[in-house]
């Protein structure tokens, strides 16, 4: 599945990143191939997953951030057993080691907000071994070089990622791709 993904965004390095309903239907009218979950409650996810799958896209789910899961393995289970979603994103660990086991695309959420947030970022993704690494804020170029030139993992930078400037610096920075709930840039 994470290869998949990958050669999505080949094609296309943005993510569009959703946080409620109006946001979905817009990303869907880009052409955008790959979109980041971040709203709904447990009934309505499959519904949320379904409506990406029915227009062709691939579909993340940030476990973390749905109403009425809490952000354990369980949470992994039951978007493998009832949505088509081709991958999570989550900020712990053990949530992103069972979604490996389940044959689901990784992503795992790291706030850099600090030096020691940072030297996280290498102890945790020697650990876990996610498929991407998605880094918040992304508008940081420095640092976007510094871990794309030192992890094998992709980077992916989100979070403040405002213009086609942003954009440029991140992907020049390193970063394999840009997740933003800006739709803006969705349509660029």
């Amino acid at each position: 599945m994470a290869s998949e993904l990958s050669a999505m965004l080949d094609e296309c390095p943005i993510i569009a990143a959703v946080k409620n309903e109006a946001g979905l239907e817009q990303c869907l009218q880009s052409e955008i191939q790959l979109v980041f979950i971040l709203y709904g409650s447990v009934c309505e996810i499959p519904a949320i997953v379904q409506q990406v799958k029915n227009a062709g896209r691939s579909a993340v789910v940030h476990v973390d951030l749905i109403s009425g899961l809490s952000p354990r393995e369980a949470a992994v289970d039951f978007i493998r057993q009832y949505t088509r979603a081709d991958g999570i994103i989550s900020t712990r660990p053990q949530v992103l080691r069972r979604a490996k086991d389940l044959g689901l695309a990784t992503v795992q959420r790291f706030f850099v907000i600090d030096s020691m947030a940072l030297e996280n970022v290498y102890k945790h993704q020697e650990d876990t071994r996610p498929d991407f690494i998605e880094m918040l804020p992304g508008a940081m170029p420095k640092i976007l070089q510094k871990l794309s030139s030192s992890l094998p993992t992709p980077i992916i930078a989100g979070g403040l990622i405002s213009d086609k400037e942003d954009v440029m610096a991140a992907l020049k920075a390193g970063a394999r791709a840009i997740s933003t709930t800006n739709p803006e840039i969705w349509f660029m």
